[in-house]
């Protein structure tokens, strides 16, 4: 499986991962991440699992997927929302492979 991370630096990372998980929910399963409180979610799409889950750096979104194409379907269908619900605060979504904890990228906001 391939996995890429992006975390995303928002002091409303709770707001957010809320209305990601009820945007995206309508059109696919959403499931709780084990050890992890609400609103930590699951998405589980056809051709893999986006998690969205805050942080204290941000709000974190994991991607994972069986091959390259659907790796980068999962990672487009995450960042173009998220951007376009934090447009006003400029929120920019940028991926990068996984490595342990993963460190804030973009604009602070």
């Amino acid at each position: 499986m391939l996995e890429s991370v992006a975390v995303v630096p928002t002091d409303a990372a709770g707001r957010y991962a809320k209305q990601l998980l009820s945007h995206l929910g309508r059109k696919v399963p959403v499931e709780p991440v084990p050890g992890e409180p609400e609103p930590a979610g699951q998405l589980v799409f056809g051709y893999g699992v986006g998690v969205v889950r805050p942080t204290p750096a941000g709000l974190e979104l994991r991607a994972t997927a069986g091959d390259p194409e659907a790796l980068a379907r999962l990672q487009d269908v995450l960042a173009r929302h998220l951007e376009r619900f934090g447009a006003r605060r400029e929120l920019v979504v940028s991926w990068g492979p996984t490595s342990g904890d993963a460190e804030p990228v973009g604009p602070a906001q």
